[in-house]
Formats: structure tokens, sequence, C-alpha cells
């Protein structure tokens, strides 16, 4: 059986404190979500809903990523912040990618470290 997964990748750039970092990774990890496919939902779901935050440097790395991304056709969601505390508002801070089959994320995403 072919695992499935998502992965968030979190810009390393902007030096976010851990609280913001985390909610940030969290809006990747829904937006990527309610825009993906229900079956590839409900094998995500049966499988535990693996997910995996990776580092990018900074928002160049991290657009890299989305349009080699869309290019496979996997589900993105780009995040950016309104603002209100730490960063400036419309400042991308993370992706969500998927859930999707691990084999086709991993082609994009596999050479990146973990947060």
């Amino acid at each position: 059986m072919e695992g499935y997964k998502q992965v968030i990748l979190l810009r390393m750039d902007l030096k976010l404190p851990p609280g913001k970092a985390h909610a940030q990774v969290a809006h990747a990890s829904v937006g990527s979500l309610v825009k993906s496919h229900k079956d590839d939902i409900k094998k995500w779901q049966s499988e535990g809903m693996k997910k995996i935050v990776l580092k990018v440097k900074d928002l160049d790395e991290l657009l890299q990523y989305k349009e080699k991304a869309e290019d496979m056709g996997l589900i993105c969601a780009l995040i950016e912040d309104a603002g209100k505390t730490v960063v400036e508002p419309g400042t991308i801070t993370c992706l969500g990618i998927g859930p999707d089959k691990e084999e086709k994320i991993d082609k994009i995403t596999g050479n990146l470290k973990m947060v």
C-alpha cells in the first residue's frame, strides 16, 4: 500500500517565534487539506495523517518548491500572514503541500531538512 503524507515548508529567514511558526504551519496544513481531493484525504486520514515540517531558507526557495509541486499536480496552499503580530501584512510564511502520495511529494521535497 502506498503511503500518504502532507508537508509544510517553513521559511527560516523570518526567524518566527515558536508560537507564531506553529500557527503558520497549522494554517498551511488546513489550507492545503481543504483544497485536496476527498479520496486523498480519506487515505491520508486512514494512515494517521502523517505531516512533516521542512525548512526552506527564504521566499525565493519557497516559491521554487511551490512551482515544482504544482507542476507535479500537487495541491498547495501558500500562506500570507495578516500582519497583526510579528511580520508585515502579506508576508508569505509557509507552504502546505498535499496530502498526496509520499513518493510524489518526496520527489520534490525529499532533500529538505526537518524543522
